[in-house]
């Protein structure tokens, strides 16, 4: 059976569950997103609206994107980039901050899965995603604790209009790796009574590039399958969606002699990890009077396990489970005017399973009460609020190991900004926030060899709450044949938690005992897209930060980066093929020479070349499917980027890959 899905997969042969539409041209996308409805850090809004620096990425320009994960897909978006190890494992950092400052929220429900490590993960299904909206900056206002970088927020499929069904199945191929996935989907409604569900696998053999040649301890295999149900009544709606994700990702191993050993095939040998991420979800909107309730419980478990000498037998297994709330009353506008409040938060409890242990078992209850407003007259929109936050958080003890202790941990933040349209096409957007951010469990208590870190970790239970103090100033302009958006900012952190090198030893591996300073983080990103005659782009973007923390460079700073686009739109209006295009990209990293010492080295500049293709595939006037093929790494560039993991291995980044997709929807 894994051999036919093999060979399906290296065909691009496929369908999809999406539903019929028109893939526009750049500008006309641009203009219908300015429209769009986001979530933003106040409620519901109008992007054009939103003084929050934010990106939003629909379904077209995610079909357009070669990646092996959900976050990989978005780390050519200015200001965001990704912490990898191999291909298999993204983690997402905004403008410089990532782990707990970046919260993740998947179908409403804040995503928990220990993302603390260094090699942990997002659990989410990309095929189960339809558009993302990006928050750059403190979002706390909204959701608590952690959203101090910034917010990702994941859609998935919209239900389908009343009194229809769609179907689907779609495949995908990557040359480098050999990965091949495919998704099967079905969806309906009827009569106001809504469902999908959707299976998803995709598996990988090692990667190669030029230097190393196949990584071994690269492949991985992925599986998930969602499932929803709902009613759509006059008074609202109810939805109950059920969720199981599980990833094997291998595990790399570097020596000193910098060799490589283990398995590059599909199958998996030891070392590899199993992590799998169930989760439950209800959730419900109530129409009171002009406004509305929203109301969400979720339950999530993630349960990690790593084996390292034995198959049957889990050395580190960590076990947890969250219950998620939220709710919210949201009221209509009146007189331009717009209110919502609400309370939120979850309770968790980890318990460690395994053999080795490196932070405590612990249980810990947050809480936040929040209240939002928005003023919308001719040419501004103002939009802020205030929130309090409340966490409890106890460490169970471990004789010889860990102490039992229990903190509390409090914030006050909040927002306001205004966006002041001088002309129709001319957006000027300004917006200050707070954030705060609790410590977690791995920077309090840690005590043990972090083999994600290749270093022996000391937690400190004095740490404070980060508190962050972020000033956003915008621009954007849209005429007929130009579209142009700046950004520049300022953010001052408080307490900002960092691990220190002691100069220690224990059990062979260099001590580092995690402290706190103040800290400051500015840069900027510019975007441009030009079509001087009809059909032709010429698009650019440039994204910079920059942080320091007493007179040293914070770790894990992306490199300054520059991406420039060529494309031509061939045709609009075919009868056979419609919708193409071809396009040719550079994206340059520029070397990264801020750095911290005794815990990063200098990364050098690189260039990568890419190109891509699409079209749509008609029959009598529908679209019957969707090719694409898009090549990244034409030239084969030896290259490591400055937040993968496995450079401090000696293990360069993918090599040429070429991706073939192809969708076809059936309903």
């Amino acid at each position: 059976m894994k051999k036919i899905l093999f060979i399906v997969g290296m065909l691009g042969i496929g369908v999809s569950a999406l539903a019929q539409e028109d893939t526009t041209d750049v500008f006309f996308r641009h203009l219908k997103l300015n429209e769009a409805v986001v979530t933003g850090v106040t409620g519901e809004s109008k992007l054009g609206e939103t003084p929050s620096p934010m990106s939003v990425l629909d379904v077209t320009a995610l079909r357009g994107r070669a990646s092996s994960n959900i976050i990989d897909a978005l780390a050519s978006e200015p200001g965001v980039s990704q912490v990898t190890t191999g291909a298999g494992i993204s983690k997402p950092v905004i403008r410089g901050l990532g782990y707990n400052r970046v919260v993740v929220i998947s179908d409403g429900l804040r995503q928990e899965g220990q993302q603390w490590g260094d090699e942990h993960g997002v659990e989410i299904d990309a095929n189960d995603v339809h558009s993302v909206e990006i928050i750059k900056g403190p979002a706390s206002l909204m959701y608590g604790s952690d959203a101090l970088a910034g917010v990702i927020i994941f859609h998935a499929d919209p239900n389908p209009a009343p009194d229809s069904f769609s179907a689907g199945f779609s495949s995908e191929y990557q040359s480098n790796s050999g990965l091949a996935a495919y998704s099967l989907y079905h969806g309906g409604n009827l009569n106001g009574v809504v469902w999908n569900l959707r299976f998803s696998d995709r598996y990988a053999h090692a990667y190669r590039n030029a230097a190393d040649g196949l990584v071994p301890g690269s492949q991985f295999r992925e599986r998930a399958v969602t499932g929803m149900t709902g009613l759509n009544r006059k008074w609202g709606f109810s939805r109950l969606t059920l969720g199981y994700y599980h990833l094997t990702p291998g595990m790399i191993e570097g020596y000193e002699d910098g060799s490589l050993e283990g398995p590059t095939g599909y199958g998996m040998e030891l070392p590899f990890q199993q992590v799998h991420h169930h989760k439950a979800l209800s959730d419900n909107t109530f129409l009171v009077g002009e406004g509305r309730v929203k109301m969400l419980l979720g339950f999530q478990q993630n349960r990690r396990q790593e084996y390292e000498e034995e198959l049957d037998e889990a050395e580190l297994d960590f076990k947890l489970n969250t219950v998620n709330y939220d709710l919210k009353y949201i009221s209509g506008e009146t007189d331009g005017w717009k209110v919502s409040t609400g309370i939120n938060g979850m309770w968790q409890e980890s318990d460690n399973l395994g053999e080795e242990v490196l932070i405590p078992a612990y249980r810990m209850l947050d809480a936040g009460l929040f209240v939002t407003a928005s003023c919308a007259l001719e040419k501004l929109h103002f939009s802020g609020g205030i929130r309090g936050d409340l966490r409890r958080l106890h460490s169970l003890a471990l004789p010889g190991r860990f102490e039992d202790f229990s903190r509390g941990f409090q914030g006050l933040t909040g927002s306001a900004g205004v966006v002041w349209s001088p002309l129709p096409a001319l957006n000027l957007r300004a917006n200050v926030a707070r954030g705060f951010r609790a410590p977690n469990l791995s920077e309090l208590a840690s005590n043990g060899v972090h083999e994600g870190t290749v270093r022996y970790e000391r937690g400190n239970s004095d740490l404070k709450p980060e508190f962050s103090l972020q000033g956003d100033l915008g621009a954007d302009f849209t005429s007929e044949h130009l579209s142009l958006t700046a950004a520049v900012f300022c953010n001052r952190i408080d307490n900002y938690i960092y691990a220190a090198r002691t100069g220690e030893v224990e059990d062979g591996y260099q001590v580092y005992r995690y402290e706190a300073d103040g800290a400051f983080l500015y840069g900027t990103e510019l975007s441009a897209d030009c079509h001087p005659v009809h059909r032709l782009h010429l698009g650019a973007d440039w994204s910079y930060v920059r942080g320091t923390s007493d007179g040293r460079d914070l770790p894990l700073m992306p490199a300054p980066r520059l991406a420039a686009e060529v494309k031509w739109e061939i045709t609009h209006d075919g009868k056979v093929l419609n919708n193409s295009y071809i396009a040719f990209r550079a994206d340059h990293r520029f070397a990264q020479e801020h750095f911290l010492p005794g815990t990063e080295t200098a990364t050098e500049a690189y260039t990568l070349l890419g190109a891509s293709a699409a079209t749509d595939l008609m029959v009598r006037g529908r679209r019957a499917a969707t090719l694409s093929i898009i090549a990244d790494n034409l030239t084969d560039a030896v290259y490591f980027d400055h937040l993968s993991r496995l450079k401090y291995v000696g293990v360069h980044n993918p090599g040429r890959n070429v991706t073939f997709k192809l969708e076809i929807p059936i309903l």
